[in-house]
């Protein structure tokens, strides 16, 4: 079979040495990959280091191998176009339709899908003409993956920086996989929540669970790669954060429940995927809870913490809002999948079987996705990834 073909566009920013991390990622995946910098790109990586690492000739303006019509035959040819760092140069001139160099004149050639990724000062990514270029190529059908907040040049800090490379192969990965698929969640803004909730019995100790947040990454990297914008409440993961999320960090329920209800403020779709914890210490211990020679520990009294997708299906915060909740269960899947559906009032609900070597911390899922209007929508065993594009489309069918 042809190797999926992919450009890559290298804009002038000081984060152009990070493509050739993500140049890598594509090569040893098995993609064809052309690269296509701008003139500005080759004072950061030298023309060389991009011919020797994609096995590729590399060409800035158009005049170079005329006879080839590169400007028009690379765009037409390729399977993704995707520019990283783009700049707010480069984001200007894609908005406007601008063809002064090679990289430019490739994307308004290709009628395959674009993915930019921004990397330019704070300042820069919040001036309105910049919004403005984004909001049109969004409005165009190219997904822009929100930038990273993190050290920038200098001394400077704040959001603009350039997501990890592995996280923008991962968007580019699932981008290439829908094909000609548009960002059919573009203007969407979607919440999710993943992690498992701690609740601390003392200064080291906690109650908790399984939950590695795996599929609630995969449901937030899944919507951002069809152009959402995506907030995830993070519950005690050590994953990396996706490209274009924004991520926030909670520790207990009561802290993933003040989160989430001010993120779906505004949002057209929340997805509980975090496991959070049904009860809570009823006191906290100050200090190290000591074992006594002799002596039984103190039993520990638990109270209930808040139903948060019982509150948030209940009381929406918009109409229209679609909410979806997760089940994990051990004994009458189903049988308590749809009473748990019942009872909370949510939209959807994903039910799957868990256990000790089920699910938790594993690459791959398995579940049936409940419906309030009766429907079942089984997912087979596959990776947790299938199993958010299938509850994203049918969360889009609910927002249509």
């Amino acid at each position: 079979m042809d190797k999926p073909k992919v450009v890559l566009g290298v804009s002038g920013g000081i984060a152009a040495y990070k493509a050739c991390e993500l140049l890598r990622r594509f090569t040893e995946s098995g993609h064809d990959v052309r690269v296509v910098p701008t003139a500005s790109a080759l004072h950061f990586v030298g023309a060389a280091t991009w011919s020797a690492l994609s096995g590729n000739p590399v060409a800035t303006d158009v005049w170079e191998d005329v006879h080839e019509v590169p400007h028009v035959r690379i765009g037409q040819h390729a399977d993704l176009v995707v520019v990283a760092p783009a700049t707010a140069d480069t984001l200007a001139r894609a908005a406007h339709g601008l063809a002064n160099d090679l990289l430019t004149n490739t994307l308004l050639t290709a009628r395959c899908p674009v993915v930019f990724a921004p990397a330019m000062h704070t300042e820069m990514w919040e001036h309105p003409a910049t919004r403005e270029n984004v909001a049109t190529l969004r409005r165009r059908g190219s997904v822009v993956i929100e930038p990273a907040v993190g050290r920038l040049t200098g001394v400077d800090t704040g959001k603009g920086r350039l997501p990890d490379p592995a996280e923008i192969f991962e968007v580019c990965r699932r981008v290439l996989a829908r094909g000609t698929t548009g960002p059919d969640l573009a203007g969407r803004h979607v919440v999710v929540s993943a992690g498992g909730t701690r609740e601390p019995l003392d200064p080291v100790r906690f109650l908790g669970n399984r939950s590695s947040g795996k599929q609630g990454y995969a449901l937030a990297r899944t919507a951002a790669a069809r152009g959402a914008r995506v907030t995830l409440i993070a519950a005690n993961t050590s994953l990396p954060d996706p490209a274009g999320v924004d991520v926030v960090p909670v520790g207990t329920a009561v802290q993933l429940r003040e989160a989430v209800l001010k993120a779906a403020a505004d949002a057209d779709a929340v997805v509980m995927a975090a496991a959070v914890a049904d009860f809570r210490p009823a006191s906290y211990a100050t200090g190290k809870i000591k074992k006594k020679d002799g002596q039984e520990p103190e039993p520990v009294v638990l109270v209930r913490n808040p139903d948060v997708l019982a509150e948030i299906s209940a009381e929406r915060a918009r109409t229209g809002q679609v909410i979806v909740g997760f089940a994990a269960e051990t004994d009458e899947v189903l049988a308590n999948g749809r009473a748990k559906l019942s009872r909370k009032g949510c939209d959807l609900l994903v039910v799957n079987e868990v256990g000790e070597r089920k699910t938790f911390g594993a690459e791959e899922n398995e579940a049936v996705v409940l419906g309030a209007d009766g429907s079942e929508t089984p997912v087979p065993h596959g990776p947790k990834e299938a199993l958010a594009d299938t509850v994203w489309d049918l969360v889009r069918e609910r927002l249509a």
